[in-house]
């Protein structure tokens, strides 16, 4: 997937030469972890007031989801410390990409650009400076990219490959090897807040709005404190969310092994026939197992993927709010 829109004076035109930038930072449990990143990162914005690329009103939002350990309180402490690093909590835990959506529409009325990072900062922060250059020149919307993966363990690569490749198999739009760290601006925020699902993918969202884009490279980072909260299960159940959310084709394909199914049906039809008047017939107990088992685990699966979303449009059309967000330290 490329860029293919070019970038002409009338796109940079009314965006300021020190845009205000905020850097959002979903935290679940990062205690250990803030200590380390919330200094690197505010010495980053402090690179960028320097350098002349960005306001010395930047700031950092740190969004608490939930988190069961001392994560709000030390946001308190590095708020009071810095009022640069501001932060909100949310009333429980709602998930990363809910996080990151209080996270973005709590900074759209103050900042003209706002970059998505995790907490371990495994996600260069010089890259943050090159997306800030890109959003400068008229892009709306800079995805990180990583360069590679070979510092992954196989098992990693292998998993990562398998959810792009599923999610592209089934009509989903992504951006390769992009997981949540991207810069938008102003437009492209205005236009995420029109999107009122429930069932959240902003991948998916983001591929969907259609401004000028482009991407950024980087070489990702070893974690150096805490866990990752990233599991296999957790990353399956984004990619169902995500296939579900953005495209019908696991009904489609439901519809055509049913046919497939049907023809193998009138395939077996005959042969039962033709054995059955050529004084042929055997006992076929063990086939006919083997046939009630296969179609009902294939019937199974089939109501299983229309249970997704049956129970995707049961969350829609209640319209319950998305996040509810408990405290804040905006001052």
């Amino acid at each position: 997937m490329q860029n293919e829109y070019p970038i002409t004076a009338q796109a940079t035109a009314g965006r300021r030469e020190r845009p205000v930038v905020a850097l959002v930072v979903p935290c679940y449990n990062e205690e250990d972890m803030l200590p380390v990143s919330a200094p690197q990162l505010l010495a980053l914005l402090d690179d960028m007031v320097a350098e002349g690329i960005a306001s010395a009103d930047s700031f950092i939002l740190c969004v608490d989801d939930g988190s069961r350990d001392g994560t709000w309180e030390l946001i308190g402490r590095l708020h009071a410390k810095d009022h640069r690093l501001k932060g909100i909590t949310l009333a429980h835990n709602r998930g990363q990409q809910s996080a990151m959506l209080a996270g973005l529409m709590t900074v759209r009325p103050m900042a003209d650009a706002a970059i998505t990072i995790d907490a371990d900062l495994q996600d260069s922060p010089q890259a943050v400076v090159e997306m800030v250059r890109l959003y400068r020149r008229g892009y709306d919307i800079v995805y990180g990219v990583r360069a590679s993966r070979s510092s992954d363990s196989f098992y990693k690569r292998a998993s990562a490959r398998a959810f792009y490749k599923l999610q592209s198999a089934l009509g989903l739009e992504t951006i390769y090897d992009h997981s949540e760290f991207r810069l938008m601006g102003r437009r492209a925020l205005d236009i995420l807040e029109e999107y009122p699902e429930r069932n959240l993918f902003i991948r998916g969202i983001m591929t969907s709005i259609g401004l000028k884009w482009t991407t950024v490279t980087y070489d990702r980072c070893a974690r150096a404190a805490g866990e990752t909260k990233y599991s296999f299960g957790k990353l399956l159940s984004l990619s169902v969310d995500g296939i579900t959310s953005f495209t019908a084709k696991p009904m489609r394909l439901i519809f055509g092994l049913g046919l497939v199914l049907l023809l193998l049906d009138v395939v077996i039809s005959a042969w039962v026939l033709i054995s059955h008047f050529g004084g042929n017939a055997m006992s076929g107990w063990a086939s006919l197992m083997l046939s009630i088992w296969f179609l009902g685990s294939i019937i199974l699966i089939a109501l299983g993927i229309i249970g997704e979303y049956v129970g995707k449009i049961f969350t829609e059309v209640k319209r319950r709010p998305r996040y509810n967000i408990a405290e804040s330290l905006m001052d």
